[in-house]
């Protein structure tokens, strides 16, 4: 019996339903906010930004998923095209950002709750934490994420198809409710004009206020491609389907947002707009009771349906960093009555308890996401342009996406880019998160007596050199980001710009034909099956 044994069970469309099921999570019920307090009303170019720098870099992943349509498949490229170092680092930032997603969309609802009018809903956040209530709310909401991914795929496929349907409905319903209801025009010129901030606003609003995190979930469908009954086909329509579909969604909930607030919740500026549950307080404050309903029991729909997503797909990611040897073998069975990694799921239940009690609220741990998932991303682009050197005999292209020559470059300055946005010291301290699991890989490495250690250390150096540098990059750089000014405004962009490239050529140029490779690509039984 084969303990690798994915089941091929998920359709293009339930694919599509997972990728924008993952996106329309907690993130659209507090991002509009978030963005405006940080941007103004000027957080709509935020968006628009924001959605097409996710597009570039979601097209690398859609090339590299249908090439390796593995459980996983995002911590498995890098250590495909570079080995183990780059491989671990990505795998490690990726698992720690999306992993973390689970408490953050139970916290979401909890926090929703607080707007509820009962005494006992108020005392469950205090405007920064949850209370013990709360916790305890949040953790139920945990445990039923977990139930839903323990039995089978198709039950998880048939209730987050249904439930992402729903989040369908409560954004529209929202975004139709509040221009009717009141929209203020003078919302976007006044109080400060429409860039308040200007573009170093706008720019941090793209890092750290919700806009990458909640573009987070287009990774869902790649992470399960192992499990798509066709991933040639169903990999790069769900994944640009439904960043498309979640960007339109997210812009027009944004412009409902700006023109909704009530003047005299401007008084003292956008930046100090009070607000628990965002889009139900408007709600209530126009009186449209039956929409703050409705967004009341969406704060438990649509965190869980994501929640319930990023269950399944850390488990997946668990399964991947085993095969690439970084975890116990226990990690990578399958159980081959359901299909579900189930002891990887169990290790994800513990670390989404530790990630609920160590950060407390929605905000807390949103710009973190972000930044730790961008290092993974800048893999992405230099992944794929390596595979392109190698002939089908080594590498099976299904999908060639054209123009990758420009996209890739033009996806890894700009995940650079937002990750200079997300303001010092907060780059410092997720690059020291990376430096924290750096342990786990020279464990397995001395395991394995550091067999090809030379090899992929030289392979893997652009990469360690890359972080420091970044991190150095934002700690000396503009004001306007937080950073000690040594280079001012304007000249850190192109420094940046010029650096990203260079990093770039130097990351594919550090690309080799691994083991992975050399051998032949093995697909797991579940790719087979698929194939015949």
């Amino acid at each position: 019996m084969n303990n690798n044994n994915m089941r091929r069970d998920i359709k293009t469309f339930a694919l599509t339903m997972t990728g924008l099921g993952s996106i329309i999570g907690s993130g659209w019920l507090f991002g509009a906010w978030r963005a405006a307090e940080v941007a103004g009303p000027a957080a709509l170019i935020a968006w628009i930004l924001g959605t097409l720098i996710i597009l570039f870099i979601g097209l690398t992943y859609a090339e590299l998923g249908t090439m390796f349509p593995e459980a996983g498949g995002m911590v498995r490229y890098a250590q495909f095209s570079h080995g183990s170092l780059t491989g671990f680092i990505s795998g490690w930032a990726n698992w720690i950002a999306i992993v973390s997603v689970i408490p953050v969309e139970a916290e979401a609802s909890a926090q929703y709750m607080s707007s509820w009018p009962f005494d006992w809903a108020k005392a469950l956040y205090n405007g920064q934490d949850l209370s013990a209530t709360g916790l305890l709310i949040a953790a139920v909401l945990v445990v039923v994420y977990f139930l839903f991914n323990y039995f089978t795929v198709k039950l998880f496929a048939r209730v987050n198809t249904t439930i992402t349907i729903f989040k369908f409905i409560i954004p529209g319903l929202t975004i139709l409710g509040l221009l009717i209801a009141g929209f203020h025009s003078k919302n976007f010129t006044h109080y400060n004009g429409f860039m308040p901030h200007g573009w170093a606003g706008i720019l941090t609003a793209i890092a750290t206020s919700g806009i990458v995190f909640a573009f987070n979930g287009f990774q869902s469908p790649v992470n399960m491609a192992g499990e798509a009954r066709n991933p040639q086909r169903s990999i790069p329509i769900a994944v640009i389907g439904s960043i498309l579909m979640a960007g339109v969604i997210y812009i027009l909930l944004q412009l409902a947002f700006i023109g909704a607030v009530k003047p005299d919740m401007l008084t003292h500026g956008w930046e100090h707009i009070q607000l628990n549950s965002p889009f139900a307080d408007l709600a209530l404050a126009w009186g449209l009771n039956w929409l703050a309903l409705l967004l009341f029991a969406d704060a438990f729909v649509s965190p869980s349906g994501t929640g319930m997503t990023y269950t399944a797909t850390t488990a997946r990611m668990i399964y991947g960093m085993e095969r690439n040897g970084y975890f116990p073998k226990v990690f990578g069975f399958v159980n081959p009555k359901v299909g579900v990694p189930r002891a990887a799921m169990w290790l994800n239940l513990v670390v989404s308890f530790i990630f609920l009690f160590l950060f407390r609220g929605w905000g807390s741990l949103a710009s973190v996401i972000s930044v730790a998932t961008l290092i993974s991303y800048v893999t992405g682009p230099i992944s794929v342009m390596v595979f392109r050197r190698y002939g089908d005999d080594i590498v099976n292209r299904p999908l060639k996406i054209k123009g990758m020559q420009i996209i890739a470059p033009i996806a890894f300055i700009m995940a650079s880019l937002i990750y200079y946005w997300a303001q010092w010291p907060l780059t410092g301290k997720v690059t020291l998160i990376m430096v924290i699991g750096l342990p786990i890989y020279f464990f397995y490495q001395a395991k394995a007596n550091w067999k090809g250690f030379g090899q992929d250390l030289k392979a893997g150096l652009w990469l360690v050199i890359y972080l420091i540098y970044m991190a150095f990059i934002s700690c000396i750089g503009s004001s306007k980001f937080h950073g000690h000014n040594i280079i001012p405004y304007g000249w850190d962009f192109i420094i940046i710009i010029i650096s990203a490239l260079i990093f770039y050529f130097w990351g594919i140029r550090s690309g080799y034909l691994t083991k992975d490779l050399k051998n032949g690509y093995q697909p797991n039984q579940g790719e087979m099956d698929a194939g015949r």
